[in-house]
């Protein structure tokens, strides 16, 4: 691979790191703390995610406890979660919260590989985009005669090579999502 694309591969890398975060936050059915831990709750006058507010911890599959370490953030968290429309229903147990993952309806499943289909979607449109950036910056690049034009076509194929790599990983992880959230 050419030197100016292995500087660009981040960029790629990016977008799948990103898709990875987006569907760790998608509901199987099992409890993650990636469900709640990015949600933002009002605290201290500004919107703060939940991580940075409190610990989380799963003592069973379809449990988790917010634990705040300010114990005057509980009701805040609980309506954070509540409002968030992700279908959670926490509950207030003294100074912790307690979210219980419901059991998946066929219905909602199928609605989750929707949602994760269109967040798959919208990494190829990141992985396009950064494709076609590149595309320009090499354009740019034989103007001012720094590359010759064999070599622009050349880093036209290796980019699109490089490209459908990526956008071929996206599917791979999407199928592996879509497994995760229709086993029962």
């Amino acid at each position: 691979m050419h030197t100016y694309l292995t500087t660009k591969k981040n960029v790629f890398e990016s977008a799948l790191a990103q898709l990875q975060k987006e569907f760790a936050g998608l509901r199987t059915g099992r409890a993650t703390p990636a469900l709640v831990e990015d949600l933002t709750v009002n605290a201290y006058g500004s919107a703060m995610e939940i991580k940075g507010l409190a610990s989380i911890s799963i003592p069973d599959p379809r449990t988790l406890v917010i634990e705040p370490w300010d114990k005057g953030l509980i009701q805040n968290i609980e309506k954070g979660i509540r409002d968030a429309g992700i279908g959670l229903n926490p509950v207030v147990d003294g100074h912790v919260v307690r979210v219980v993952v419901p059991q998946m309806t066929e219905e909602t499943r199928k609605q989750m590989v929707k949602v994760m289909k269109e967040l798959m979607e919208e990494a190829r449109i990141r992985l396009r985009g950064a494709r076609e950036d590149v595309r320009e910056e090499i354009l740019k690049k034989e103007k001012a005669k720094e590359v010759s034009e064999d070599e622009k076509f050349k880093l036209f194929d290796e980019l699109d090579k490089l490209t459908k790599g990526f956008t071929d990983e996206v599917g791979e992880m999407g199928k592996r999502k879509e497994e995760e959230i229709m086993t029962v």
